[in-house]
């Protein structure tokens, strides 16, 4: 389970999912865990009402935010399925969080789509980000002189943190 949001890191986040709240107008969510903040907005096309984001894998060590579609993700589902996975939505952003479970970073050559996303793997403290072959959905991201990594689908997300200069 995600620990509360801290004071500093919910204002952060929010504001910066604020900055892009018409791209995603449908939902939106935030998620703290140890050196991890995520947040996303969304705009629900597949899985209206199971496929709120951050997401987690149904044992908790993977979350991911993600912005785009996967196109062929019925039938990752199925062959993900026939090796045991389970899933508890009709989202593919479940099929990326099993997919990565089970493929790891080559899961990539097998998504067809279009798509930028974040997955935290828990058990590692490592962060997975990644972006289709073509750059269709866009991944933006700086690193601040205290180490601390930002990301978004819009500059002016990473911007309304306020610890980067815009120029």
């Amino acid at each position: 389970d995600a620990s509360p949001l801290d004071p500093q890191a919910q204002y952060w986040v929010k504001t910066m999912t604020d900055y892009i709240a018409h791209r995603g107008p449908d939902g939106e969510g935030q998620w703290l865990n140890g050196p991890v903040c995520l947040g996303h907005r969304r705009l629900s096309i597949i899985d209206l009402g199971t496929g709120g984001q951050p997401m987690h894998s149904v044992d908790g060590r993977y979350t991911i935010v993600f912005n785009g579609e996967i196109y062929n993700f019925v039938e990752l589902k199925q062959e993900l399925a026939a090796k045991g996975s389970r899933f508890c939505t009709s989202s593919d952003t479940e099929v990326i969080l099993e997919g990565y479970r089970q493929w790891g970073v080559d899961c990539l050559s097998r998504f067809n789509g279009m798509f930028a996303f974040a997955l935290w793997d828990r058990n590692r403290e490592c962060l997975f980000l990644a972006r289709d072959r073509l750059g269709v959905k866009p991944l933006h991201y700086a690193l601040l002189n205290d180490g601390t990594l930002l990301f978004g689908s819009e500059l002016k997300s990473i911007l309304a943190h306020g610890g980067l200069p815009k120029d």
